[in-house]
């Protein structure tokens, strides 16, 4: 445990919100699915409510909110300049129906410094309960990590794509998708995140060093749990989840891989090349 922000531990932050009939539409367009034949909504759609509500006066240079050394912070002012959303733990309770009041806390649990091949880096640990009209719905451990800023001349990543090929065979299951600008744009939209690597090119290679946009980790992760309803029907899994391994770029194929059952799925996405970007795991109910 970090001592510097012992004072963050256990903050708590909590929100509201309602999954209604044009939300819900919404994010059925956005992945383009028809409506679902009753009011429960597929898993994942979570990660769009309860969504941030920073005033665009408070957001910083890279489209987050700011953090500050002040007791309304519920997140640490930690100084290293680059987020990433690096994992989530999930559980599912019960299905979100359309029309329910959600109602959301989230705590600190955990901030931890470390030193990598990537630099000083700060890991903060998220505990999530959300609700649906007074029932739990969705338990979540969210791993936020805090990087040092690139200099300008660090070799963009990822690298170019070489001449490899993604190889599925040891798969059971392979769907490809291609998560471009305007999926980028869209559920950027739908969890009103800022973040500039998912729509500003010139920052997110100028400043952050990525090759082109960046695929969000949640939006990678959408992907993976409409892939495993494909297979299991919807409102199947228990638990789901997932870590970001490498940044996908928007615009090119990602290769979504699937085996295994029960208690033991193992998931994942993988570059056309073969890099792996996302690794996950799921159960059923």
């Amino acid at each position: 445990m970090t001592t510097e922000w012992l004072d963050w531990i256990g903050r708590e932050q909590r929100s509201a919100d309602q999954l209604d009939p044009p939300l819900a539409a919404r994010w059925c367009a956005t992945f383009d699915r028809d409506a679902p034949p009753g009011d429960a909504m597929p898993q994942g759609i979570h990660l769009c409510l309860c969504t941030p509500e920073a005033r665009t006066g408070q957001l910083g240079a890279d489209g987050h909110p700011s953090r500050e050394d002040s007791p309304a912070s519920f997140l640490p002012p930690v100084p290293l300049p680059r987020r990433m959303w690096a994992s989530s733990a999930i559980r599912f309770h019960a299905p979100i129906s359309i029309g329910s009041a959600i109602d959301r806390v989230s705590r600190v649990v955990s901030i931890e410094a470390k030193s990598g091949s990537r630099g000083d880096m700060v890991f903060v640990d998220i505990d999530h309960e959300t609700g649906a009209d007074g029932q739990l719905a969705v338990t979540e451990r969210q791993t936020l990590v805090y990087l040092e800023a690139q200099d300008s001349a660090a070799p963009l990543v990822p690298p170019q794509p070489t001449g490899e090929t993604f190889d599925p065979s040891a798969w059971e299951a392979h769907h490809i998708a291609t998560p471009d600008e305007r999926l980028l744009f869209r559920f950027s939209a739908l969890t009103f995140n800022t973040h500039r690597i998912h729509y500003d090119a010139p920052y997110a290679r100028d400043v952050e060093r990525y090759r082109g946009l960046v695929v969000h980790g949640p939006l990678i992760a959408s992907l993976l749990l409409q892939f495993a309803a494909g297979s299991f029907g919807e409102n199947r899994l228990a638990s789901f989840s997932f870590r970001g391994v490498s940044p996908a770029i928007g615009g090119e194929p990602l290769h979504l891989v699937m085996r295994g059952g029960g208690e033991a799925i193992e998931m994942g996405a993988f570059a056309t090349d073969g890099r792996q970007v996302t690794k996950a795991s799921a159960s059923l109910v």
